[in-house]
């Protein structure tokens, strides 16, 4: 049953109607004027939303099937923006909807994805929204272990500068408009509007003013807010007794006043962000794949089972390496300067010899490959200029030294020829390739290293290894490790990667629950173990991440998933800052980036990888959403290293000297610094929709869109165009002003019902002093279903006459013809004008011969 009470009046419903179809859980909410809202479930099971006319029950207005599932939806409506947000119990996932009165009455305007389970949701008052960042709500999710804030902000182009005042009009303020004993009365005084502007919204007493009961509930509210653990988000401190916040993938990164008591906005938004840390400019960064164009495809014998170690492929800026399930360890090699398909035919391919473990391509010489495999040797293998041509079977060099299976190698970042390679004994050996000797044995590994990781001035080595210890060396000076310090729990897997120019280490690698966590450890103290942590979700793969120095931003993904997480590295508290992660449609089984110098800094693209399917290898760009992209964003693209070129020699470096690569600018020379880009002025405000809406009526709407468009070709003032035979040629001129009017008449369609009442009483009105010719009008144009006026605009007639009218229908008619550029549709607005015009010209007829013939009478 559906009831509706008035409680001062009457103790029984004022409406009641059997209207729910089925008795499952049911939720009920006001929505605007005199409407209700209700979620529940169909006869068949389904969850379906309807909308009720609370003064007639008996039957819905509209409704909408959402669907099969068991858990109810709690709708939440903002009658400020007139957004319903629909959240089902055991759903991943809240929808967007706007209420509209025609079908279908939902129109879905967003799909947020939750990285946990929904048990509950409600929404924020609007005084706590962040409104200079264009939030216009936020709901907080309830999981199973945490509260998660979901922000819905509409972009704009001064978004955290400027207060938008069209989105947000005057909302329901937080004073009670009377008493309960007022209510119980008899009294409907409406709650007074507040204004959102920070300037001009009301402030909270202070506790000078406030009164017993309020500086009680101050003086409770000087703890600092402790937040709960969340899979998707959440930080922790293992040296602090207390979490920080946590924040969803959407959440702002700051509040406004309102939502922590203070004396000033200004003070209440440095308070926030003293708890949420810095916000940053790549939180919404968007990951694209690229035109299918750029695409490798119908790869076949993919190996898809390399060891966790590996990556699953290696690329440069030329090439691109991927494994063969094949047997005698064969591996293709692509030439990225040639996508498409792949013939059905065979390639060639290289000969290992020997089953892949991992293999990585020289950063300064494109043509050079190292191939560790299962029998403990290193293989260096030369790819000859252009591609594989054919098949070779012999490498350049063969490194031996490993008593058992080699399963990591990395190359040296500045000196060219130094390689490091892990294996299943224990050790990590450091090679030259000039000579192609082990230089190096460093020892220390009580189990199998995970990782390997140089430091960006080259002079370290970090590992992470199976025995739960991250270890630093410094190769040149000992064998043993220079710092210690404890790892992840878990043994599943684990990666290790020098961040914040060398000053910490980010370790990927999961807990005692076999959950995947991020780990951050400062360089200088390893000993005191993590100074920041993250938990992410449960997944088998370990998270290979990959580090931008220049943004400090790291992206993280594991073999099988179709997830990026993207992370803000920073050097202080909050340390991980969550960006907008990037969802592939597919599982992919490897995330290789490239270098800098291919990203397209027009697009603002500060990453771009290749991405392995099943069959294909797909670009995948990151890109930075900015307005003014045709300025250089200088303050993302900072100078970047030649790391492809080599600082120092083998020898050089071996002997224990240092070097560093040189930079350059990524900026085009036809491009401007958006730093230099000249100064915009104030953009006008505007009045919102809903103001404009109101206060002008149809006629006006229409008018108004007629007068701007016609304006475009000059002053209305001025002899039109067509009048003095310049400008605009009079076939163009006619067709134009025929888009003109219909175009008006689309604006205001729903409302020509309306516009043809009041026709219709004006022409009653008339009807006394001309019979019932007005009549006749009016019902012509409800016939016609276009008015009298709108013939008229359509085929350009002031004044009508039988040969006005047919000169011009023939001229309008020629002109809007397909074979001239015109439609059939034009064309159809012109003969229907023509017919309305027709029957005005017989109605008027007809009342000449009624008072030709009541004149006769008379006399």
């Amino acid at each position: 049953m559906l009831r509706v009470f008035d409680p001062r009046a009457q103790l029984t419903p004022v409406q009641s109607a059997k209207c729910l179809q089925n008795n499952k859980d049911s939720r009920i909410l006001w929505t605007k004027e005199d409407q209700l809202l209700t979620s529940g479930f169909d006869m068949m099971c389904s969850r379906e939303v309807r909308l009720w006319d609370s003064r007639k029950l008996s039957s819905s207005i509209s409704s909408a099937s959402l669907g099969t599932s068991s858990g109810i939806l709690i709708p939440l409506f903002d009658h400020d923006t007139g957004l319903l947000l629909l959240a089902g119990i055991g759903d991943t996932g809240i929808d967007c909807f706007e209420i509209s009165s025609s079908e279908p009455f939902l129109s879905q305007v967003s799909h947020c994805l939750t990285d946990a389970s929904t048990r509950g949701v409600a929404m924020v008052p609007k005084l706590a929204l962040d409104v200079l960042s264009c939030e216009v709500m936020r709901v907080f999710q309830l999981t199973d272990s945490c509260v998660v804030p979901v922000s819905y902000q509409v972009p704009r182009k001064h978004s955290g500068q400027e207060f938008h005042e069209d989105l947000y009009p005057d909302t329901t303020g937080s004073t009670p408009a009377m008493s309960a004993e007022e209510w119980w009365k008899g009294g409907n005084k409406q709650v007074e509007k507040v204004n959102l502007h920070p300037d001009k919204r009301p402030r909270p007493p202070t506790k000078q003013t406030a009164g017993k009961k309020d500086m009680v509930s101050a003086e409770s509210n000087q703890d600092q807010p402790r937040s709960c653990s969340t899979s998707s988000s959440s930080l922790s401190t293992p040296s602090s007794s207390s979490a920080a916040v946590s924040r969803s993938p959407s959440s702002t990164s700051g509040l406004s006043s309102g939502f922590v008591p203070s004396p000033s906005p200004s003070q209440s938004t440095k308070t926030i962000q003293s708890l949420l840390g810095p916000s940053s400019k790549f939180r919404h960064i968007q990951g694209v794949v690229m035109h299918r164009d750029t695409h490798i495809t119908n790869i076949r014998n993919i190996n898809l089972t390399t060891p966790g170690e590996c990556d699953g492929f290696c690329v440069n800026r030329q090439r691109v390496a991927v494994p063969l399930a094949i047997s005698g360890g064969q591996i293709a090699v692509f030439e990225r300067s040639d996508p498409g398909r792949l013939p059905e035919t065979a390639f060639p391919t290289i000969q290992n010899s020997v089953n892949v473990a991992d293999f990585s391509w020289d950063p300064f010489d494109t043509h050079r490959l190292a191939v560790a495999g299962d029998d403990a040797k290193i293989r260096v293998w030369r790819v000859p200029e252009g591609g594989l041509k054919e098949t070779i079977a012999e490498p350049e060099l063969i490194l031996q030294g490993h008593t058992e299976k080699i399963y990591s190698i990395k190359f040296h970042p500045l000196a060219s020829g130094v390689l490091v390679s892990s294996s299943y004994d224990f050790t990590v050996r450091l090679w030259n390739l000039e000579s192609g000797d082990q230089v190096k044995l460093l020892t220390g590994h009580e189990d199998q290293v995970f990782c390997m990781a140089w430091s960006p001035d080259g002079k370290l080595l970090a590992t992470v290894c199976k025995d739960g210890k991250v270890r630093i060396y410094d190769p040149r000076k000992s064998p043993a490790p220079v710092q210690e310090g404890p790892g992840p729990e878990g043994h599943r897997g684990a990666r290790v990667v020098w961040v914040c120019d060398g000053k910490f280490l980010l370790v990927s690698g999961f807990d005692s629950r076999s959950e995947r966590g991020l780990y951050l450890y400062s360089a200088d103290s390893l000993s005191s173990g993590p100074i920041a942590c993250t938990c992410l979700n449960v997944s088998p793969s370990t998270l290979i991440p990959f580090y931008d120095p220049d943004t400090s931003v790291a992206f993280l993904t594991g073999k099988g998933d179709t997830r990026v997480y993207i992370y803000e590295l920073v050097p202080e508290e909050p340390y991980f800052i969550e960006c907008s992660s990037f969802n592939a449609p597919e599982p992919h089984k490897g995330l290789v980036f490239l270098p800098k110098t291919e990203c397209n800094v027009r697009d603002v693209e500060i990453a771009v990888g290749l991405m392995l399917t099943k069959t294909t290898i797909e670009p995948v760009a990151f890109r930075v959403p900015r307005v003014k992209k045709e300025f250089f964003q200088d303050d993302v693209y900072v100078d970047t290293a030649v790391w492809w070129e080599p600082a120092l020699t083998a020898s050089a470096w071996l002997s224990g000297s240092n070097g560093q690569h040189r930079k350059i600018s990524l900026k085009p020379k036809d491009m401007t610094p958006v730093s230099e880009a000249p100064k915009e002025a104030p953009v006008r405000k505007y009045l919102p929709s809903s103001v404009y809406l109101e206060e002008k009526t149809d006629e006006q709407k229409k008018e108004e869109l007629l007068s701007a468009m016609v304006a475009k070709l000059g002053n209305l003032d001025d002899p039109l165009p067509q009048e003095s035979f310049e400008g605009v040629d009079e076939d163009e001129w006619a067709k134009y002003l025929i888009q003109i009017v219909v175009m008006g008449a689309q604006v205001v369609g729903r409302a020509f019902a309306r516009a043809l009442q009041r026709e219709y009483a004006a022409s009653q009105a008339a009807a006394r002093a001309r019979g019932r010719t007005g009549q006749q009008s009016a019902a012509a144009s409800s016939i016609s279903g276009m008015s009298l006026q709108e013939a008229q605009q359509i085929l350009n007639l002031s004044t009508l006459s039988p040969e006005e009218l047919q000169k011009n229908y023939d001229h309008l008619f020629k002109v809007n013809d397909k074979s001239m550029g015109g439609s059939f549709y034009l064309q159809s607005k012109v003969v229907r004008a023509k017919e309305r015009l027709e029957e005005e010209l017989n109605i008027q007829t007809q009342e000449q011969k009624q008072q030709s013939q009541q004149d006769a009478e008379t006399k």
